[in-house]
């Protein structure tokens, strides 16, 4: 799935890859987040922390109707409240995804995989 744009010198086109990484990388900045995780969780239930280059594996763009929805998989530093982080981290998301492809953002879905332990 592509994102569209058609301006007035043509279309503009970018892939759900591109999109993926743009939203990995400020998802990774938000304060609670230690990074993204797997969509599948690895055996016995434990969620793969992700690197800089599989950021792609961690998030789900589709387009809808209203909109694209994003679906984000995390994992949450200990000690940090869960609602206020996957709060903070939507608005984030929604408001760059917004700014950088002038696309109405119909939802933006964080999926908490694990709780991290920093020592």
């Amino acid at each position: 799935m592509t994102v569209e744009k058609k301006t007035d010198y043509g279309n503009i086109n970018v892939s759900s890859d591109a999109v993926a990484s743009l939203v990995g990388g400020v998802i990774t900045e938000c304060y609670g987040v230690v990074g993204m995780a797997s969509r599948q969780l690895v055996k016995d239930g434990w969620a793969e922390l992700l690197k800089k280059d599989n950021y792609t594996r961690g998030v789900v763009v589709r387009r809808t109707e209203n909109g694209l929805t994003v679906d984000l998989y995390i994992i949450v530093s200990f000690g940090v409240k869960i609602s206020e982080v996957a709060q903070e981290a939507q608005k984030k998301v929604k408001y760059v995804l917004e700014k950088s492809l002038s696309q109405e953002i119909e939802a933006v879905n964080v999926f908490v995989q694990g709780v991290h332990v920093i020592a």
